[in-house]
């Protein structure tokens, strides 16, 4: 019930008193007459009549005589409205009676007036209409014959009769609308059955595509093996009698035997390197590329490149090393470190006739990197190949194939060695502008955490492969799990210090794992950190920390871990 008023009063149409029951029968038949003569439709008017026939009874029932007042007024918002004022008794406290709840859904405003001692209800007229004339509707009203309670009670089951129809008319319609639903229901099961047979054989159709994708791959891994290991000792075996024959101690040979003999031992050192730049491929793909860190002195590393590479640049090419203070040392496989410079810089030495390839290193203290960036003044790499070029053996089309040949290996073995570190690899490069390419490691220093144990639940294999990389230098163990269910047979076996859970896997999603870790002594103190797609926003409370899957860098990695563990230790 309203608490303020929205029932303003009018010009009074009629009025009557409400004495006994038979008075009650009267002011219904006199509420829809009324309403009827404002324009209120048909079922409005049965609304008014039922409203004012509960009210009246709760009057009577309080032992009470009152008086019903019809006026033609208007609401809060100046709405044409029919209003109808019932003079309440004194001590009646009918606010939460059933009667004026039952009659404040029928019509559309109620409201009592203690000041007034009086209870006011109000029916709107329908909007569009001409506002009928006060004067006509009571010269109207004055013209109606008085009706007895028989014929009242004849009308009500008039009025239920009608009503009764419409509903048995409503149930009917309700039926066949039921029925046409049921049918599309079926018929929209039977289009999703035949869908799922479809998916069903698509699936296996995909995972027979997987599995012979993987013997390929597999295939193609042994191959490279084979021909590296096989190729490995002639190809030695080769370098070493070029050096035993233009070395001292060698028979005397002219000048174009030594350059022609020289021609050789290059070729065979450029296909050895070929070789070796193959197999790191199959281990990277493998998983199997292992860095070896170590304490690595940037400086003399940058210098010895320099002198190595400096002559095939030619006199028209300048190359150059800047090494930031802060950036001298480092610890990192120094191996794959060098082959990464060196192709990046033979790369960059090829492709620039004239002008300067430079090798900046610097060190980024927001993400604790170092960031090694090898620029160039060269052709440079055309917008719609930059991301190709790190396809196996692709090359890029046109003037630049023409003007020097290569493999089409030395960038997509730069970046995997990059990633098995735990770094970055990005190009950019225009028509014309040169190319720079930015490589970005992790520096191990304090602001790293150091952690024991991880376990990495994915079922993402690649995905895992890559967290493996991120956590070098982090994590003395890395467990894998490719579910919910082996991870925690994993954690049941060895425990971890960390978990790193997807929020999607199969038989045993992230949130349930977290569920049965809660249920676990052991494995409830384990902190986690919650891995979810790009624009998740809902993960488990449980979860210590979260990191997007999309575009993961180490850093945000590494705090995300910072987090869990001290979160853990604050426990």
């Amino acid at each position: 019930m309203n608490r303020e008023n929205p029932v303003r009063d009018g010009e009074e149409l009629i009025g009557m008193p409400v004495r006994d029951e038979q008075d009650v029968f009267a002011m219904r038949k006199l509420g829809r007459d009324v309403a009827e003569a404002v324009g209120l439709d048909p079922q409005d008017q049965i609304r008014m009549a039922t409203a004012l026939s509960e009210i009246g009874r709760e009057v009577l029932g309080a032992r009470a005589e009152t008086f019903a007042t019809f006026l033609l007024g208007q609401d809060a918002a100046g709405q044409d409205s029919l209003v109808v004022r019932i003079g309440l008794p004194e001590q009646a406290a009918l606010q939460t009676a059933d009667g004026v709840t039952l009659a404040g859904r029928l019509v559309d405003a109620i409201h009592l007036d203690p000041a007034r001692g009086t209870i006011g209800m109000l029916k709107r007229l329908p909007p569009g209409r001409p506002k009928p004339s006060a004067k006509e509707i009571r010269a109207k009203l004055a013209g109606l014959t008085p009706t007895t309670v028989l014929d009242e009670l004849r009308q009500q089951n008039r009025e239920l009769a009608a009503t009764l129809e419409e509903v048995i008319q409503l149930n009917a319609e309700l039926q066949e609308t039921n029925q046409g639903v049921l049918a599309l229901y079926n018929q929209l099961s039977e289009e999703l059955e035949e869908t799922n047979r479809g998916v069903v054989a698509l699936y296996a159709e995909l995972d027979e595509k997987s599995a012979q994708l993987r013997e390929a791959s597999a295939a193609k891994d042994r191959f490279w093996a084979t021909v590296s290991h096989e190729l490995r000792t002639p190809l030695n075996s080769i370098i070493g009698l070029v050096r035993l024959l233009v070395g001292p101690g060698g028979e005397p040979l002219a000048d174009e035997q030594i350059h022609q003999i020289q021609l050789i031992g290059s070729s065979a050192e450029t296909l050895l390197n070929l070789v070796s730049e193959l197999l790191d491929m199959a281990k990277a793909q493998a998983g199997r590329l292992d860095p070896q860190p170590s304490q690595v002195d940037l400086v003399a590393l940058a210098e010895r490149l320099r002198m190595a590479l400096h002559p095939t640049g030619g006199t028209r090419v300048r190359l150059t090393t800047r090494i930031a203070p802060e950036a001298r040392e480092m610890v990192v496989d120094e191996t794959m470190l060098t082959r990464v410079l060196r192709n990046l810089l033979s790369n960059a030495l090829k492709f620039t006739e004239e002008g300067e390839v430079a090798l900046d290193v610097g060190f980024d203290a927001a993400t604790h990197e170092v960031v090694l960036l090898v620029t160039d003044t060269g052709i440079g790499v055309p917008e719609e190949h930059q991301e190709r070029v790190f396809e196996e053996f692709y090359q890029v089309p046109g003037p630049i194939q023409v003007r020097t040949r290569g493999t089409g290996l030395g960038l997509p073995y730069a970046r995997r060695l990059v990633e098995a570190m735990g770094g970055t690899l990005r190009l950019s490069s225009g028509t014309g502008e040169g190319t720079t390419v930015t490589v970005r490691l992790p520096s191990r220093d304090d602001a790293v955490p150091s952690v024991g144990r991880v376990l990495v639940a994915d079922d993402d294999a690649e995905f895992r492969a890559t967290v493996r990389r991120m956590l070098s230098g982090v994590a003395a163990h890395v467990d894998e799990a490719a579910d919910g269910l082996v991870a925690l047979e994993t954690m049941a076996a060895n425990p971890p210090d960390l978990a790193l859970v997807d929020l999607l896997m199969p038989r045993l999603d992230g949130a349930a794992l977290l569920q049965r870790m809660a249920q676990d002594e052991r494995l409830r103190r384990i902190p986690v950190v919650m891995v979810t797609a790009a624009g998740s926003h809902q993960y488990p409370q449980e979860a210590s920390a979260v990191v997007p899957k999309q575009g993961l860098r180490r850093d945000s990695l590494l705090a995300a871990l910072r987090s869990a563990l001290e979160q853990a230790d604050t426990r």
